[in-house]
């Protein structure tokens, strides 16, 4: 979980990457004019205001308590700022600069709920849930979003134009697959097996197939520019709180050629699966087959986001 002032401290030093990607978005993504918006986020959001006014106020709506929990109202807000902005068709669909790392930090804060929609094995009543109007909805003791694939899709394509914001997402991401696998027991068998290491793979693919879109829209150069950054903020937003499986590979990004780390992330999935598989002693023909349904799940999913 992310705490509210660590929230605020990733928002400083936006402004290099401001100018990269589209140019056209309207200010602020119309937020601050949408009733919706207003009412959900609070008083804070007004016409007119600075689109990093509204980033602070969008996190400080959504950001859950210390324990990573959070309240329907603040559940509600982030839901309806993804509404708003994703619900468009995906050529309409787009973030101001100055948003897009606040979006991303909001989303990091609800980081199981990121892994359950890009994921898309596990959650109950998908549709339901998922559907504009329908409310966050409570589950262990804190408030939970679900927002439609098209919905979370187009918004992270867009936010994702900033390299740190795409970093924080799939360290988000990251943390939650390792946690999700280092969680199961040992005892387990078919699905609950197989489930966690597909489900992550296939978020993980997910985020490689936003990655693609972001760079088709970029010029040699700035892909090129694009990808370093990430790799860059992936190893910065390293923090002493790591533990398990998502420590233990982003420890060893390190240890790969600067060349190739970005490519690195493109087998994430399986990596963390084999290294997983390996700590339990799961025999060699399970092992393989377990790795081959992973790695399809991870490409199916990196098409669909990459579409």
């Amino acid at each position: 979980m992310i705490t509210l002032g660590v929230c605020l401290a990733l928002l400083g030093g936006v402004g290099a990457w401001l100018s990269f990607g589209r140019d056209t978005t309207p200010p602020c993504s119309e937020l601050s004019e949408n009733d919706r918006v207003r009412q959900s986020v609070g008083e804070a959001v007004r016409p007119g205001m600075s689109c990093q006014a509204l980033g602070e106020a969008i996190v400080k709506a959504s950001v859950g308590d210390s324990r990573g929990d959070h309240t329907l109202a603040q559940a509600q807000a982030l839901k309806d700022v993804l509404v708003t902005l994703g619900g468009r068709d995906s050529e309409e669909v787009g973030v101001d600069p100055a948003l897009r790392r606040p979006l991303a930090v909001a989303l990091s804060d609800y980081g199981p709920d990121l892994h359950a929609m890009l994921g898309g094995i596990t959650v109950e009543d998908f549709v339901a849930k998922a559907a504009p109007q329908a409310p966050p909805w409570e589950s262990d003791g804190t408030y939970h979003l679900t927002v439609l694939s098209d919905t979370l899709r187009n918004v992270l394509r867009a936010i994702a134009e900033d390299p740190r914001a795409y970093a924080l997402l799939r360290l988000s991401e990251t943390r939650t697959t390792g946690q999700r696998l280092d969680a199961v027991p040992g005892d387990a068998k078919g699905y609950g097996l197989s489930v966690p290491p597909t489900e992550g793979a296939r978020a993980l693919g997910a985020l490689d197939g936003i990655a693609d879109v972001v760079a088709r829209g970029l010029d040699e150069n700035q892909a090129r520019e694009w990808r370093a950054a990430v790799v860059d903020e992936l190893e910065k937003g390293r923090a002493p709180a790591d533990e398990g499986l998502a420590a233990t590979w982003l420890n060893g990004l390190r240890g790969v050629p600067e060349a190739q780390r970005f490519e690195y992330l493109g087998t994430q999935g399986v990596d963390m699966t084999r290294r997983w598989a390996e700590q339990r002693g799961m025999d060699e023909t399970a092992r393989q087959a377990l790795l081959a349904k992973v790695e399809r799940s991870a490409l199916t999913a990196h098409r669909e986001a990459g579409a």
